[in-house]
């Protein structure tokens, strides 16, 4: 995934370093980056992907390690990105709000409302890591993406690093089945964190709580 450098468009500085996010006052979200055109992180649609800075897990095969601190030197300034967002209307679908975690973000509602009133779809990716910021949200997206790390028990716990992340991610689970937004669930397939019964047991979980087959990311294949 290619994530345009945040210092190529502004060399404002940010310091933002508590579990809920709040950037300058000109904007509403910390921005780490920017994917200007994709055809795979909102499925059916033509889009960009906004990426939100700070994510308090460490799972250990984030491809977006950088994105991890709470804090960004060089922030891409928002009414940048809409001016972005403004110039491909027409052409792009859809955004995608990602991370880092965007439920970190203080501002992310207003942020997605900022959008929408260019007349795009929204799309969000989530780790379900806030549970109540993402209830605050839901009413606003189109399409949730949400990352089941494990089996919602201990396993989960063990990858997130955090404890009591597994109770996290079943309450976000509920929310959006709950909510009737269209969704997907993603698992990363890390061979030396998840078994075969790993995701046996996460499939009949899923099954079991009425919600979508997962989509496996493989980070590499499983052999055998």
């Amino acid at each position: 995934m290619n994530i345009t450098n945040a210092a190529s468009l502004s060399s404002r500085q940010q310091g933002a370093v508590s579990s809920e996010v709040r950037p300058a006052r000109d904007s509403p979200i910390l921005v780490g980056g920017l994917e200007p055109f994709t055809t795979i992180d909102f499925p059916g649609l033509l889009a960009c992907v906004i990426f939100c800075q700070g994510c308090p897990w460490k799972c250990p095969y984030c491809h977006n390690a950088h994105l991890q601190s709470f804090r960004c030197e060089s922030p891409l300034p928002w009414p940048g990105v809409m001016d972005f967002l403004a110039r491909r209307q027409g052409f792009l679908e859809g955004v995608v709000f990602s991370g880092g975690e965007p439920t970190a973000q203080a501002g992310l509602a207003r942020a997605i409302q900022d959008v929408r009133a260019l007349g795009y779809r929204i799309g969000l990716h989530t780790a379900g890591i806030y549970p109540h910021r993402l209830a605050r949200v839901l009413a606003l997206v189109d399409w949730v993406g949400l990352d089941v790390k494990a089996p919602l028990d201990q396993r989960c716990d063990r990858i997130s690093g955090i404890r009591g992340s597994a109770a996290r991610v079943s309450r976000s689970l509920d929310l959006v089945l709950a909510s009737g937004v269209s969704m997907q669930i993603r698992t990363t397939v890390d061979p030396d964190l998840l078994s075969r019964k790993d995701l046996s047991d996460l499939e009949a979980e899923l099954r079991w709580r009425g919600a979508p087959a997962g989509t496996l990311q493989k980070k590499i294949s499983i052999s055998g």
